[in-house]
C-alpha cells in the first residue's frame, strides 16, 4: 500500500518554474517506479515523466523535453517534477503515481494522489 501526496502547485506567469513534490508512505515505494501525470479541464489525464525505482532510467512526454526534470529521493520517500519554462498549455492538475513497471500506461499505475493545480498565465 502506498499512499502519495502533492505539493507545489500554484500560480506562474509563463516562462517561469515550479516544483512539484510527491510525497510517499508505504514500503513499497523505493521499489515502485513514480510517474507524473495531468489533465487540463476537458481533456483526458495525460503522461507526462516516469523515473525508475533505481532513479537510473526516465521518459518524457514530448512536449515536455528539455523543460521538465524527473527526479527521485528514496530516502525521502518523495519524488520531484521540476518544470521550467512554462507555458500556458502547461496549465492542469497535476498528479503522481506508482506502478510496478517502468510505463507510460495510467492504467498500469495503481497508487495515485490527489492532485496539484498548476496554471500558467500569459
Amino acid at each position: 500500500q502506498v499512499s502519495l501526496l502533492e505539493s507545489g502547485g500554484g500560480l506562474v506567469q509563463a516562462g517561469g518554474s515550479l516544483r512539484l513534490s510527491c510525497a510517499a508512505s508505504g514500503s513499497t515505494f523505493s521499489d515502485s517506479a513514480m510517474g507524473w501525470f495531468r489533465q487540463a479541464p476537458g481533456k483526458e489525464r495525460e503522461f507526462v515523466a516516469v523515473i525508475h525505482w533505481s532513479g537510473g532510467r526516465t521518459d518524457y512526454v514530448d512536449s515536455v523535453k528539455g523543460r521538465f526534470t524527473i527526479s527521485r529521493d528514496n530516502a525521502k520517500n518523495t519524488v520531484y517534477l521540476q518544470m521550467s519554462s512554462l507555458k500556458p498549455e502547461d496549465t492542469a492538475v497535476y498528479y503522481c503515481a506508482a506502478a510496478r513497471l517502468f510505463t507510460r500506461v495510467a492504467y498500469q499505475y495503481v497508487y495515485w494522489g490527489q492532485g496539484t493545480q498548476v496554471t500558467v498565465s500569459s
